[in-house]
């Protein structure tokens, strides 16, 4: 079978990288192979695993890429010679800064010392790390029975921590060929449970308002015991009291003792808070002023402050330069109001999202029960430039790009932005003419001012009754130039659009009131145009796209992020993306000439368009995690369109980020059928656009060793198009044949995390193909390994900047 073709490929490939794992061991050391949990019943088996102080290497077919990158680099370190080296280096250091003493002005000693403090940091770093290759893989895990026997004593702890009280562990050590397998012996026991819960009275109000919220405890009768849940509920506590004003309150008030009853195995749950040393009960605190102090940045301006009260809030500015109107509807704290942390805390990022100001600093005094709340900041630079250049990639090769933004912050005194933004790029894309893969470049260049509120006519209030949601309104004008292998295009754009989000930041909503565009496209190439005269002799009048046209819509999005879905971390996190789009609103106001008529020169749209993008992110343990993503897109031209989109709003299936193991832009639609070359084998020529998407995505990921992972993924999809095509047979969307029209991609993905950046290699194979006579769809036998990247498209290798998704 061609499997097997990868078997052997995939051994060969470990036998060259890797190497034996008990090389050069000394007599009586051995490498930790494996560690094994026996009895595990009740308890969280991967939570003891990673309670494990030694893990073994990643292997794959018993050798380890990682360990066989250190010793490589191993060969190359020299500990003592580089010892050397830093010593030479701190003599010099310490004659430089002799130097500097005497004469402090010198530039050239100055530039020196840079350098030799920056020798000096990279030699420690590779004297405590190792070089570069040492860096990156990793050395062979050698068995430590000290370690082994700290790993036993944590996870009895763990589990006596976790409700298992009488729980014991022990381990025992298995050798073959120096390779040790640690197998911990866990007789868990019965675990006690929560038989009641008492609280010791407080003050009534306290224990009132404790009352009123505790349908949120973590506490409840049956559970089994576990600690953190005692610490999760002090936390809990202390932050309902601290919202309803006890601003002196702390979690250190609070006391848990547990009555363990040994023949039951239950336990009762006291509860006792403690009354302060300072006053005979907790009590809760008002605001009884606020200050807002806008620090100079220098001694220079102290004689220019402005004083002025607005909304109760006494404001102090270095200059007349700020709108207290907009900083007021950032507090959220409020004269004569209960404190609360939470509030407080949202102040502080409200205030430091308007990106006007360095730091913002609130503190508290107390006299009594009252509290003055004086809130601190000082200004952000002026003006800010910031400059990137890297790597980007959107279809076939990366290619090189530069970008530059300006801004200029409190541009009309009221916290506004101006922003001027420029970007530049080359990449690598598939030509639609069939002639490989040309050079693309694009251009982009615009100017953004962002209003720190909603900009409405005759909504006088907006500014006080929303500024707890971070309103702004951003208005932006831009042009982006495109010159492909087939054509030029240009276009102008504006955009007035408003942005707010809730006071948690889970949600973020973007409303675009207007997104408006010219587009030309000057210069189309004659066998790409003598592509798109014959595909609209077919039917198909895509051609319609690249004439003049004024496109325009109105859209609403909302983003819910679901416990922090991006940063990646050991939590479980998903993100749900809502798009909606109306084109062409207004020409149904108009009488406006169709697409559809003789000698159109100039093309107008119309349309409606949704999209669902769901995406989970579930870690299994600090090194593997499982990654879903559900994509769903319509979109329908109506009237003047004629039944033609604008191609900017067109679905693709295919690429990078899509279905891999299709060319970027050629899955599709449905199961028309691809153009074909010599042979009858397909080529892929065309993009495939289409009105209607339906993708799933799932991967496992693995860290491998230091910054390289590697990933396992399975997409499925597909495109189509609402109504019939006659140009394409097949790529209609039909209830009764869509499900057998589903791509299926499989592969195998290398990425590697710097944390600042992924560069993410995927190689993925067709497993079902819809182009394909029903009863031949099944293809993942068809790969040859002689020819993976072969002319018949049966492998595909993605290069990308970033993750999937």
């Amino acid at each position: 079978m061609k499997s097997s073709k990868y078997i052997l490929f995939i051994a060969l490939l470990g036998i060259s990288f890797g190497c034996s794992l008990t090389r050069n061991l000394e007599e009586n050391q051995y490498v930790l192979y494996e560690n094994k949990l026996e009895g595990v019943e009740k308890a969280d088996e991967e939570a003891l695993y990673n309670l494990l102080d030694q893990e073994p290497n990643t292997r794959f077919l018993g050798t380890s890429l990682g360990v066989s990158i250190y010793r490589l680099g191993n060969k190359f370190y020299d500990s003592l010679e580089i010892a050397e080296k830093l010593s030479e280096y701190k003599k010099e250091k310490q004659e430089l800064e002799a130097g500097l003493e005497s004469d402090p002005k010198n530039n050239k000693l100055e530039k020196r010392e840079e350098k030799v403090n920056s020798k000096i940091e990279g030699l420690e770093k590779k004297l405590q790390y190792g070089n570069a290759l040492m860096r990156t893989g990793n050395p062979v895990t050698l068995l430590d029975s000290s370690l082994t026997q700290k790993s036993s004593t944590n996870l009895e702890a763990y589990l006596v921590n976790h409700g298992f009280f009488e729980a014991k562990v022990d381990y025992e050590v298995k050798v073959k060929n120096q390779k040790a397998t640690v197998i911990y012996q866990i007789n868990e026991k019965e675990p006690y449970r929560i038989d009641s819960l008492q609280y010791r009275p407080s003050s009534d109000e306290v224990e009132a308002l404790l009352q009123a919220n505790r349908g949120k405890t973590f506490l409840n009768k049956g559970n089994i015991y576990v600690q953190d849940d005692i610490i999760k509920e002090r936390n809990r506590i202390e932050e309902v009291l601290k919202n309803n004003g006890y601003f002196m309150f702390s979690k250190s008030y609070i006391n848990y003792v547990v009555y363990k009853d040994t023949a039951k195995k239950i336990v009762n749950v006291e509860r006792i808070i403690l009354d302060p040393t300072f006053a005979e009960n907790h009590q809760a605190y008002t605001i009884d002023s606020i200050t807002f102090r806008i620090n100079a940045p220098s001694n220079q301006f102290t004689d220019q402050r402005v004083q002025r009260n607005y909304d109760g809030i006494d404001f102090s500015f270095y200059r007349d330069r700020y709108s207290e109107k907009v900083l007021s509807s950032r507090i959220l704290l409020r004269e004569g109001t209960t404190y609360s942390r939470t509030n407080a805390i949202e102040t502080q990022r409200l205030l430091s999202n308007l990106d006007l100001f360095r730091f913002v600093n609130i503190t508290f005094d107390t006299l009594g029960t009252k509290l003055r709340a004086d809130i601190i900041t000082q200004p952000n630079q002026k003006y800010q430039l910031t400059n990137q250049a890297g790597l980007t990639i959107t279809e076939q090769l990366p290619g090189p790009f530069f970008s530059t933004a300006l801004r200029n912050r409190n541009f009309f005194r009221a916290g506004e932005i101006l922003e001027f933004n420029f970007r530049a790029g080359l990449e690598g894309v598939a030509s639609a003419t069939g002639q490989g893969v040309y050079q693309s470049s694009e251009v982009n260049a615009g100017f953004a001012v962002i209003f720190p509120r909603f900009l409405i006519p005759f909504a006088p209030f907006t500014l006080e009754k929303f500024g707890k949601y971070n309103p702004n309104t951003r208005t932006q004008f831009g042009y982006n130039y495109t010159n492909r292998p087939e054509y030029t295009r240009n276009s102008v754009n504006g955009k007035l659009s408003y942005n707010w989000q809730t006071r948690d930041s889970r949600q973020i909503f973007i409303f675009n009131l207007a997104d408006i565009s010219y587009v030309r496209t000057p210069r189309i190439q004659d066998e790409f145009g003598e592509i798109l005269l014959q595909l609209q002799q077919e039917g198909n009048n895509l051609i319609w796209s690249f004439l003049p046209s004024f496109v325009s819509s109105i859209s609403g999005q909302t983003i819910i992020n679901f416990n922090k879905y991006g940063d990646f971390n050991t939590k479980k996190a998903s993100l749900l993306k809502l798009f909606v789009e109306s084109g062409g609103t207004s020409l149904n106001f108009f009488d406006v000439s169709s697409n559809d008529e003789p000698g159109i020169e100039f093309a107008n749209f119309q349309w409606l368009k949704t999209q669902v993008d769901f995406r989970r992110y579930y870690p299994v343990n600090k090194k593997q995690t499982f990654a879903y993503r559900f994509n769903f897109g319509w979109a329908m031209p109506y009237g003047v369109s004629a039944g033609i989109l604008p191609y900017e709003k067109y679905f693709f299936a295919g690429g990078g980020t899509s279905i891999r193991a299709w060319q970027a832009r050629r899955l599709g639609p449905g199961s028309s059928i691809p153009q074909t070359g010599e042979g009858g084998e397909y080529d892929y020529t065309n993009e495939q656009p289409a009105e209607m998407i339906l993708e799933s995505m799932l991967e496992y990921r693995r860290n491998l060793f230091g910054y390289f992972d590697m990933a396992l993924f399975i997409d499925a999809g597909n495109s189509w198009m609402i109504g019939v095509d006659s140009a394409r047979p097949g790529a209609d969307f039909r209830w009764d044949r869509f499900y057998k029209e589903i791509a299926v991609g499989a592969g195998i993905g290398l990425r590697m995390d710097f944390d600042f950046l992924v560069i993410r290699l995927d190689l993925a194979t067709k497993a079902v193909d819809p182009s394909k006579p029903e009863g031949e769809r099944w293809v993942f036998d068809n790969v040859s390994f002689r020819s993976p990247f072969g002319r018949r498209g049966q492998t595909v290798l993605n290069f990308g900047i970033g993750y999937p998704f």
